[in-house]
């Protein structure tokens, strides 16, 4: 297993965190994309919080002509739903592991970890997540869905049976059509797990009435467990 460290993009709090949220970008992006979401949360500064937006490793994208950039892992098609490179999946959860183990070693309880991912990096902290070995505090899933929910039932870990989830999804994305979305809310709830959903009238983005469910969800996690 490596034991490689992604730069990141982090945001720290003038005093010692409360929690820590570790924020992944989608294809294409890299860790400054959601380092403007940050302040559009206001969250109360009673409440210090660590934000931790790494930079993907850059890779040929496949549906991209081959086209290097910043990528959790490939696309080999355009129906996001067959093909799944899931080697590069499993490699890119390693990398966030690696990040959470990072905050561990700082003395961060595993519980006050919160993940979070848009589109390719949400995939990657559903991934990671549901197969994590340790509570995590939750997982915020934006604009994207599971690739390996087939292998989840076997690989799912009890410590993160309970685990609050969010996800949000655009009803009129292009890119990951709803359905896909909505295919992994109903797999996950059939495991048992408790799904917070939320769709909007948008494409692949973000807009400022979800931003608003955001931290409204973020809120019931940290404030209920201070």
């Amino acid at each position: 297993m490596t034991s490689e460290l992604l730069d990141c993009v982090e945001i720290n709090p003038e005093r010692d965190p409360a929690y820590v949220v570790i924020w992944l970008h989608g294809l294409g992006a890299d860790g400054h994309d959601f380092e403007a979401i940050v302040p559009e949360l206001r969250l109360p500064e009673s409440l210090p919080i660590r934000y931790v937006f790494p930079h993907a490793p850059t890779r040929p994208v496949t549906i991209n002509m081959g086209t290097v950039m910043r990528a959790w892992y490939d696309i080999l098609e355009m129906d996001v739903s067959r093909k799944v490179d899931v080697d590069n999946i499993v490699a890119s959860s390693l990398l966030l592991r690696n990040l959470i183990q990072h905050e561990l070693d700082a003395g961060m309880p595993s519980e006050k970890i919160l993940l979070a991912g848009f589109s390719q990096g949400g995939a990657i902290v559903l991934h990671t997540a549901l197969r994590y070995e340790k509570p995590l505090a939750g997982l915020l899933a934006l604009s994207t869905y599971l690739p390996t929910v087939d292998s989840l039932g076997s690989e799912r870990n009890d410590a993160n049976g309970k685990i609050p989830i969010m996800m949000a999804h655009g009803q009129h994305d292009p890119m990951i059509p709803i359905v896909n979305a909505e295919n992994t809310r109903e797999a996950l709830i059939h495991l048992n797990y408790t799904v917070q959903w939320h769709a909007y009238p948008m494409e692949h983005q973000v807009c400022m009435e979800e931003i608003q469910a955001i931290r409204a969800w973020m809120l019931s996690i940290m404030q209920s467990h201070p």
